[in-house]
Parts: C-alpha cells; sequence; structure tokens
C-alpha cells in the first residue's frame, strides 16, 4: 500500500479535488474559493483545473449560498458549500433547521438533500470573537443532519467523500488550527468510517473524550501523565451526531475514569451530553466524577495570552485527571 504525506489542508483539497474529478454532480460554492483559493486556501488550484461552472464564487450572503446548495441538492446534485467560518454560518441557520434538516420527514421521505458543508471552527490564531467560536454542539442538537469533525488529514479527505454519500446533511467542522497539520495517508483517496469513533491511544486507567482541535492537547497530556504513571485512552468522537456512546463506553468499563475535553463553552456543551449519556448508560462503571475541561465562559479575547488562557490546554487536562484518586 503506498502513502503520502499530506497537510490537513491538503487532504482537504484532494477530497474535493478526487470528488469533482470522479462525479460530475458535485461542485464547490462559497465566498472567494475560485481565484482566491478560499480563505484557509484549501480550494486553491480547483478554479483553473475544473472551470468556474464546478468552482462558484458566491455573494456575501450565508442565507442566500446555503440556501442555494439546498436547492441544488433537492435537484439532484451534490454540493460542495463552504461557509468561511462557524460564526458567519449563523447566518444560515434559518436555511439549515427549517429546510435542510427537515425537508425528508416533512415530505414523509418523498424529498433528499444530499448537502455537504464545511466550515472552519475553533480559536487558536488571535482572530477575535467573531471568528473563533467553536459552536458545533449547536449542529450536533439538530435531528435530520450528521455533523463531523475531522481531526486528522487521513479524516479531513475520507470523511468529505463520505460525507458526499449520504443523502442527508453532513456538516463538516474544520478546525482551523489543523489545516497546517501534517499526517500519512493512503495515496487513493476513498471514504472512511463516519458512524464510530477512533481510539487514538490505548490506555487502562483514565478515558480522554474528544474531538477536532483538541485531539493533539490530549494525546500531548496522555504523554505527560505516562511519565507519572498514569496510563490514558484518547477517544476522538469524530462524528458529533450521531455519538457513537459505545465506544466511549467500552473504554470507561475498563478505566472507570472519564475527562472530557470540549473547545466549547461548558453551559450547554457538547461535553455535557456526553456527560449526560455516560451517566444513563455507564453510572455504574464510574470509580470517580465524570471532568469536562471547556473553553472559559467568555468570547474568545483576540490578545494571544487571554485566548490561551480562555482555551483548554494540555496543563487543564492533566490537571482535571490528577485530581482524580487512582
Amino acid at each position: 500500500m503506498s502513502t503520502v504525506t499530506l497537510t490537513y489542508r491538503e487532504a482537504s483539497r484532494a477530497g474535493i479535488r478526487h470528488a469533482l474529478a470522479t462525479d460530475e454532480r458535485v461542485f464547490l460554492m462559497g465566498e472567494d474559493v475560485g481565484a482566491y483559493g478560499g480563505a484557509f486556501a484549501v480550494s486553491m488550484s480547483l478554479l483553473e483545473e475544473f472551470g468556474p461552472e464546478r468552482v462558484r464564487n458566491t455573494p456575501l450572503s450565508e442565507s442566500a449560498f446555503v440556501g442555494a446548495g439546498i436547492g441544488a441538492a433537492l435537484n439532484g446534485m451534490r454540493p460542495i458549500v463552504e461557509v468561511m467560518t462557524i460564526n458567519f454560518s449563523l447566518l444560515a441557520l434559518d436555511q439549515i433547521v427549517n429546510n435542510a434538516a427537515t425537508l425528508r420527514y416533512m415530505s414523509g421521505g418523498q424529498l433528499s438533500v444530499p448537502l455537504v458543508v464545511r466550515m472552519a471552527t475553533g480559536a487558536g490564531r488571535q482572530l477575535a470573537a467573531q471568528h473563533a467560536h467553536s459552536l458545533e454542539v449547536w449542529y450536533a442538537h439538530i435531528p435530520g443532519v450528521r455533523a463531523l469533525a475531522p481531526a486528522t488529514p487521513e479524516d479531513a479527505r475520507g470523511m468529505l467523500l463520505a460525507a458526499l454519500d449520504d443523502p442527508d446533511p453532513v456538516f463538516i467542522f474544520e478546525h482551523a488550527t489543523l489545516y497546517p497539520l501534517e499526517g500519512e495517508l493512503e495515496e487513493t483517496p476513498h471514504a472512511v468510517d463516519i458512524d464510530h469513533a477512533a481510539v487514538r491511544r490505548g490506555g487502562d486507567d483514565v478515558t480522554l473524550v474528544t474531538y477536532g482541535g483538541s485531539l493533539g492537547k490530549c494525546l500531548q497530556a496522555a504523554e505527560t501523565l505516562a511519565a507519572d504513571g498514569i496510563d490514558a485512552e484518547v477517544i476522538d468522537l469524530r462524528t458529533l451526531r450521531p455519538l457513537d456512546t459505545e465506544t466511549i463506553l467500552a473504554s470507561l468499563a475498563k478505566t472507570h475514569r472519564l475527562v472530557i475535553v470540549d473547545e466549547g463553552w461548558k453551559t450547554g456543551s457538547l461535553a455535557a451530553e456526553v456527560s449526560a449519556q455516560i451517566m444513563e448508560r455507564g453510572f455504574d462503571l464510574l470509580d470517580w466524577p465524570v471532568r469536562r475541561v471547556c473553553t472559559a465562559e467568555v468570547p474568545i479575547p483576540y490578545a494571544k495570552h487571554l485566548e490561551e488562557a480562555a482555551l483548554p490546554s494540555t496543563e487543564r487536562i492533566v490537571h482535571a485527571v490528577k485530581e482524580m484518586a487512582f
């Protein structure tokens, strides 16, 4: 099996390129996705390769171009819609909640919306409060959609290809700090499993549950804990809706301790949902209360030292684990 080393950005581009090349129904649309190459350079060179019919710049109106994507999907196309950041996606929530997520149900299964929406999420790049929040849980709350959070280059490429095969709307949240991350991928693009979480590191003493941009912090925390004799298992959720609770419970059955790391705010967070499911289905497996490491309940600050203080960190994860009795 031949492999190739790509950054997360290149892997996402490779997934889009493969989809455009192999399925004439696929097209990319969004703000500046053409000659500019997208806000994060993911679509660089695709306009030259596939032309303006397949790589379409849109007006600066998220509601309009997400709505256009829904219409195209209803008519048999496979649109990939790029929204610059998750904060801006809020302008399209009416289209998403009232149309994309509901039309299959409201039509009694007669209508399908095979729409893929990609967007950057997360903080860590000093872009301040209007460009850097982690609002994925808002989408994970909506019945009728699937919410994905690729944390590796392999998932950035493969989840996109799997999403294009889904007959219902799929939202892909790409943490903006991951775009330069390098990884080794199989040379031939292929869809990956979007139904199950992944155990990224095995361990027996404590389970760290996370996703997206916090995966690297959890893996670093696990290395730090290992030096102190604490063996941490790290689970990458990958899919936020529907949650793969079974993989978490299987890990908890070994470790009996759980820390959830989520860049969202703690109140109403994805971490809260995971914690609730564990309490409902795995309470007897716990030897210690579930711990949550989340972003401070403030708008993301611009100043670098304040932004770093607000976000989950390796040190905070290690501290949360060491508060437990072993």
